[in-house]
């Protein structure tokens, strides 16, 4: 029995869910999932690098090269060909939601 994945640290819940190529017929659908989703944000649109972006979501360097190869793979075979990307599911929780927290504002009111 496979150990169970560690919790990664992501910002926020992703504002779109879908990726859908215009102009051609859809040859199917890709699942991303929200850490994945994450990997390329902080990697590729804030232009972190791999040690600074792995502590943000709480994982080894090595773990977070792995998820940003996946879904780097994920977006170009969708690229490529011409399939829709939907962004759903993973092992996550956004950063600044932790149960602690949940708890003590239950027992304060």
């Amino acid at each position: 029995m496979p150990r169970p994945k560690k919790l990664r640290y992501v910002s926020g819940y992703p504002t779109l869910t879908a990726f859908v190529p215009q102009g051609v017929p859809v040859s199917g659908q890709l699942p991303l999932s929200i850490e994945e989703l994450e990997t390329i944000r902080l990697s590729d649109f804030e232009g972190l690098d791999q040690e600074t972006a792995a502590g943000m979501m709480a994982v080894s360097r090595q773990t977070y090269g792995r998820i940003l190869a996946g879904a780097r793979r994920t977006v170009g075979e969708a690229l490529v060909t011409g399939k829709a990307i939907r962004v759903e599911g993973g092992t996550y929780e956004v950063r600044g939601c932790r149960r602690q927290q949940r708890r003590r504002r239950r027992g304060n009111r």
